[in-house]
């Protein structure tokens, strides 16, 4: 039982496709290139058509191959996806019109919606939509209106197809989840029996399809992401995997001493441990170009993987542990999606690269590969572990990357962390971390010296996902510690600053 979602190159495909799955029901994203012939291959349960970045008015924007309406396939139209429905069948999208975003109070017009039973007459809801759709098509009755929105939600019970123009996947729409299984469970009659533990199922399945009996590299990298792909991976195929850690030179302070000793204890995987932190230091030399730096280090990751195989000349495949939020940024699932930035083991590999990658997580959220690392037996100290970006401490230094500064980095880093796990709010952080600017001095006063030193800047966030996140609002006697640990202790900064802004307009890291 699969529900499809269409993606029309919106980041929130995969959101959707995530609360699907909360409701434990399968999912499924497509192009909207996807003919109505593939559909009926896949027999699926429904489609939700997702939003988009574009109008459908605009030349190129993407479009559904209308006999996929003639399927007899429950359907639900969100945002963009609405938009389409009604231009495709005979209603109409307005041109020009005054734009949504952000919260909006929607009103039922009618007493009997199918889809919008149980939920309040009025309520908020998140909006983010420049054109609207004005009139439904024939057949169709609309439900729900806006202030800007005239036509906020439509249906059409004979021909199984519903709409609306808001999000009901994101947390800002409180009653969205209800929507969603409305949809799903009464309307569509979709059995809620899938769990996590069918991941690890499809996935084993899929991995032993891919790899055969091939010899399989996994490039781990210390973080949960690699460590759950690994123990999926090994699950499926064991003696045939063997993990290699690189460590750059660009990790966190100690760090590799405790990812060799904790996946040889946890995993009991052949572990290869290379040193490359010279290799690194070299190539990145005089570079300062964030995009420049994450692709030589995405180059290099590969190469050192190719060259160090531990005689294993026949090993065909790579295991990365690319989530989708590293998809998404990295232009998304068909090129449609704007990119952010290039994510090491999405946009920064080589073009002739020899080993085929293997990339068991791919459509799966931070949190989601948590929980999948329980459902595989991985320990807390695994499983719990905060993000940390492929490319190391290389992206969190502004600027060329030395040895130099990143031992600056590494120390103010630690303190940090300590700092904040000894408040007790570790758990409630999605990532807390030190950023080194660089190429960027400050003046200040040590010991009635003048100082001419560099800033490091703190960040802490709290998040769901990655895909949006928030400033943490640290004590300040937190902060206050974390400040003069840092000036007190590491040689070369003379200040320390507290990063406020939010993803969007940000992002987690600086670089």
């Amino acid at each position: 039982m699969t529900v499809l979602v269409v993606d029309f190159g919106a980041q929130y495909a995969q959101l959707i496709a995530r609360r699907v799955r909360e409701l434990n029901v399968h999912s499924r994203i497509v192009s909207h290139r996807v003919s109505a012939g593939e559909v009926a291959e896949m027999h699926p349960e429904a489609i939700i058509l997702s939003g988009g970045p574009k109008s459908v008015h605009v030349a190129g924007a993407p479009t559904l191959d209308p006999a996929i309406y003639e399927l007899g396939i429950p359907i639900f139209g969100i945002c963009y996806g609405v938009q389409l429905i009604a231009q495709q069948l005979g209603g109409t999208v307005g041109r020009g019109m005054r734009g949504e975003y952000g919260r909006a109070r929607m009103t039922q017009t009618t007493d009997d919606s199918t889809l919008l039973a149980g939920t309040p007459a009025e309520q908020d809801v998140w909006m983010s939509h420049f054109d609207a759709v004005t009139h439904a098509p024939p057949a169709f009755i609309a439900t729900a209106s806006t202030p800007d929105a005239p036509v906020a939600a439509l249906e059409c019970l004979a021909r199984k197809i519903w709409g609306v123009q808001w999000h009901p996947e994101v947390a800002h729409t409180p009653h969205g989840m209800a929507v969603l299984q409305r949809f799903l469970h009464d309307l569509a009659g979709c059995a809620p029996s899938w769990t996590m533990g069918s991941i690890v199922d499809e996935q084993v399945a899929a991995i032993r399809a891919q790899v055969g009996g091939e010899r399989v590299i996994c490039a781990l990298s210390g973080g949960v992401d690699s460590a759950v792909a690994a123990a999926l991976v090994h699950r499926a195929v064991g003696h045939q995997l063997v993990c290699i850690y690189v460590d750059t030179g660009l990790m966190r302070l100690h760090e590799s001493d405790q990812v060799v000793e904790t996946f040889k204890r946890n995993l009991g995987i052949e572990l290869i441990h290379v040193s490359a932190g010279e290799r690194y230091f070299e190539k990145l030399a005089g570079v300062t170009d964030p995009e420049e730096k994450r692709k030589i280090i995405g180059e290099l990751f590969v190469r050192i993987f190719e060259e160090h195989t531990g005689g294993l000349s026949d090993a065909k495949y790579l295991v990365q542990g690319t989530l989708y939020p590293d998809v998404v940024e990295s232009g998304g699932t068909d090129g449609t999606t704007a990119v952010i930035k290039s994510h090491h083991n999405v946009g920064g590999l080589p073009d002739d690269m020899t080993l085929q990658l293997v990339e068991p997580l791919r459509d799966l959220f931070k949190d989601e590969v948590r929980k999948l690392g329980r459902e595989l037996g991985l320990p807390d100290e695994i499983v719990l572990r905060q993000p940390f970006p492929g490319p190391g401490l290389g992206v969190r230094i502004l600027g060329e990357v030395t040895p130099e500064r990143v031992a600056i980095l590494q120390h103010a880093d630690a303190i940090v962390r300590e700092e904040i796990a000894s408040a007790g709010l570790e758990r409630e952080l999605w990532q807390s971390f030190a950023v080194l600017a660089a190429e960027v001095r400050s003046v200040g006063v040590m010991g009635d010296e003048r100082t001419y030193a560099h800033p490091i800047i703190v960040r802490a966030v709290t998040s769901d996902d990655a895909m949006t996140a928030d400033w943490a609002r640290l004590p300040y006697e937190v902060l206050e510690s974390i400040s003069n640990r840092i000036i007190n202790e590491v040689t070369g900064v003379n200040r320390v600053v507290y990063d406020v802004t939010s993803k969007p307009p940000g992002t987690i890291e600086w670089e």
